[in-house]
């Protein structure tokens, strides 16, 4: 969707009269931005800057990317519901002089900040030269929560800074939310659950009712979201029971598709995928950057290892490795999730090393405790993400743990690939 460049300038603060952006050429949503700007003789500040030899003020070199700035960090794709306001230019450096006929190429990332600031590093260019770069401190500000005259809103409810709140949603005495989530229509929220900033409920999602659990007798327990979650339609996320710790914890970043369920007592990391109808089980873990794809099911008690891939409709009665490919009913290993590690960024280097221990595990003719010593004595193998491995098998034999998923598919075996075709 292109960016509504006048409405979202209109929420810098304190900003200049004119638009110093003329279009965007470039777009990765909250992570950076490229935008074009033509410098014409009739701009106002070449008035006095200066009369017969017009030059762009270094002053207004800013202000451009500052505006580009706030395009990047005011878009939320929807109604915005933020302001931003400079706060702050640190190692601004002006290299060549910008003219009447220039066109400005200005490149803007968002690299980080605390919360209600945020740090963005602005480079411009002309013709591939660089003009002018700065760092940019912008100061984001939450408008006052906007509810919906339809909705029902518990007075006992708190919501924060910059929350929507849809028609017909209903929202329960215990609930806190926090700053810049949207609720949607007839989504309902309710016990004592707790959402981090971000969030997106979107149509008829329960989050935070009461466990589907034969013991549970109406104790107090909750369910804790953190930031930039989305629980997209018929979502359901159930708060804990007393057996199980009393509650249920979600990270940050994560995807729940249309009709994901999530049972008490569930510990969820941050940055996974739930796909449609996939469902967990009272207890599971599922680790950062796991993938639970649509219809699958995953057993009560069950630990999902880190960057695991479990394929659509498969059954996990087991923990499921890290790195791995678990599919089918019942679920077998197939292998390195290769390509799920490389969309994250792990190195090649690692996944070499990985795959040289999956062989041990999965190709070898050894058991799983022998396959574990050749691991360990392979010099080779020394590396952080294949000692999570050798740890997380070791430990799924351990208490209310129900083992790990070793078997390998039918009638087939995962070719042995050569290191050096990685």
């Amino acid at each position: 969707m292109p960016l509504d460049i006048p409405v979202l300038l209109d929420r810098l603060c304190y900003r200049y009269p004119s638009l110093l952006v003329d279009s965007v050429v470039e777009h990765l949503p909250g992570r950076r931005i490229v935008a074009v700007k033509n410098v014409t003789v009739n701009e106002d500040y070449f008035q006095g800057h200066f009369p017969g030899t017009p030059l762009m003020p270094g002053v207004m070199m800013i202000e451009t990317l500052v505006q580009v700035a706030a395009l990047l960090l005011l878009d939320e794709g929807e109604a915005p519901t933020r302001r931003a306001v400079l706060r702050g230019v640190n190692d601004a450096k002006f290299r060549r002089q910008v003219v009447p006929g220039d066109r400005l190429r200005l490149a803007v990332t968002h690299e980080g900040g605390k919360p209600g600031l945020a740090v963005a590093r602005g480079v411009a260019t002309v013709a591939d030269r660089t003009v002018a770069e700065a760092e940019l401190l912008l100061g984001i500000e939450y408008d006052e929560p906007d509810v919906h005259p339809t909705a029902i809103v518990h007075p006992g409810a708190a919501i924060g800074a910059g929350t929507v709140v849809g028609p017909y949603a209903v929202i329960g005495p215990g609930v806190r939310l926090g700053r810049g989530n949207r609720v949607g229509a007839s989504a309902v929220i309710d016990g004592d659950t707790e959402i981090g900033d971000g969030c997106h409920v979107l149509s008829f999602a329960s989050v935070g009712q009461i466990p589907q659990d034969l013991k549970f007798r109406g104790e107090a327990t909750g369910l804790r979201i953190g930031h930039r979650n989305v629980f997209r339609e018929f979502v359901t996320i159930h708060r804990g029971t007393r057996g199980g710790g009393g509650v249920t914890r979600i990270g940050d970043d994560n995807v729940f598709m249309a009709y994901a369920h999530v049972a008490h007592d569930c510990v969820i990391g941050s940055k996974t995928l739930f796909g449609n109808g996939a469902t967990l089980g009272g207890h599971v873990v599922v680790e950062d950057g796991a993938t639970i794809s649509a219809g699958s099911g995953v057993h009560q008690f069950c630990h999902v290892g880190r960057q695991a891939f479990i394929g659509g409709y498969t059954v996990v009665t087991k923990d499921a490795l890290p790195y791995a490919r678990t599919v089918g009913n019942r679920a077998r290993v197939y292998g390195l999730n290769r390509i799920g590690l490389e969309r994250r960024g792990v190195p090649p280097e690692t996944i070499a090393k990985l795959k040289r221990a999956f062989r041990y595990l999965l190709q070898s003719k050894l058991n799983t405790s022998q396959a574990l010593e050749q691991i360990d004595g392979d010099p080779g193998l020394d590396c952080p993400e294949v000692a999570y491995l050798v740890e997380f098998i070791r430990e799924s034999r351990q208490g209310s743990r129900r083992g790990v998923t070793l078997r390998r598919p039918l009638g087939r075996a995962e070719p042995a690939e050569s290191e050096n075709r990685v």
